[in-house]
């Protein structure tokens, strides 16, 4: 079984990546094969200046590559670095009816908001089926909302291998992100770049102290009994305690005489511990470049390979070369 994922690198990752996707992701490794890609051409929708796009890659593969993702086990590239990809998007576009498009939820959303929209946010689910079929995918990790995408996908899959009356694709499945773990940002929303209320997985120790600091709480005086269940401080700090260390700080909560920056600090130190051994790694990694270099250069040949195969079967079925 073949699982296949994306993630942009549209800045660091954070905690809501992390629990929502990422961990996920390196628990999947462990099956016959999986295919990581930093989706860098994707970003391109949103991430318009050269630099930064190159620091969120490149940040990307350091950050996943500490967080435990093994290239013994898994193939982890840059989107870009397999042009297969972009040849197979161009003949999936040929079956691709425009009123599928326009029924994707991301192109809807922006005009719906009476934003621009181009034709890169447009076909943008087509690039994703063919980073999908590009490799024979049967699995894909997806959250809730993104399961239209795979439809989507399976849905050109079939209109090309019915038009060229052949067996060129295989259709993927999704497997549905376990989204039990939630993670709030500092606002006490959802966690999320465009809120503008993250917390970095790599912050240095001094600055996410101060951002868990800024988590907002309600204004119960200190001596009262809080519960703890109401409080995002709380929500957040079970993602990183286990059992007793979670019904030892509710006890705090509700005993009353517990100020919410107690809360936060156990919080930190919990984050902080939970992190420690890939910030490690992560040191080490950064340290060397060359080494990281050679592990993308690496999972993209494996993944042109791949892609490659799947491509000339396509190729073949048009009628190409």
């Amino acid at each position: 079984m073949r699982v296949l994922s994306g993630i942009q690198p549209t800045g660091r990752f954070h905690w809501g990546n992390y629990f929502g996707a990422i961990r996920q992701y390196i628990a999947l490794q462990t099956n016959e094969q999986a295919f990581y890609f930093i989706a860098d051409l994707h970003a391109l929708t949103t991430v318009h200046r050269p630099d930064d796009l190159k620091m969120y890659t490149w940040e990307a593969a350091l950050d996943l590559l500490a967080l435990g993702l093994d290239p013994a086990r898994a193939t982890l590239f840059r989107q870009s670095d397999v042009p297969e990809v972009t040849e197979l998007t161009w003949l999936l576009m040929t079956v691709t009816q425009m009123s599928l498009l326009e029924k994707c939820h991301a192109y809807k959303d922006k005009i719906a908001k009476g934003l621009p929209a181009d034709a890169g946010l447009f076909t943008y689910p087509v690039l994703m089926a063919a980073d999908i079929l590009a490799y024979d995918s049967d699995l894909v990790p997806v959250g809730q909302d993104q399961i239209q995408h795979i439809e989507v996908t399976r849905d050109l899959a079939q209109r090309f291998n019915h038009r060229f009356e052949s067996d060129v694709f295989v259709l993927p499945n999704p497997q549905v992100l376990d989204s039990s773990a939630k993670v709030l940002g500092t606002d006490g929303e959802k966690m999320s770049k465009s809120y503008g209320n993250t917390i970095e997985i790599f912050h240095p120790a001094k600055k996410l102290r101060k951002k868990i600091m800024s988590i907002k709480t309600d204004s119960t005086p200190v001596e009262d009994p809080k519960d703890p269940n109401a409080c995002a401080v709380f929500t957040l700090f079970r993602l990183f305690a286990d059992q007793a260390e979670q019904q030892a700080l509710a006890e705090r909560y509700r005993a009353g005489g517990m100020g919410y920056g107690e809360a936060k600090q156990a919080l930190f130190e919990q984050a902080e511990a939970y992190f420690a051994e890939a910030v490690a790694r992560r040191e080490q990694l950064a340290a060397a470049p060359d080494r990281v270099e050679e592990i993308l250069q690496a999972g993209a040949a494996s993944a042109r390979l791949k892609a490659r195969g799947v491509l000339n079967r396509a190729r073949a079925a048009c009628g190409l070369g």
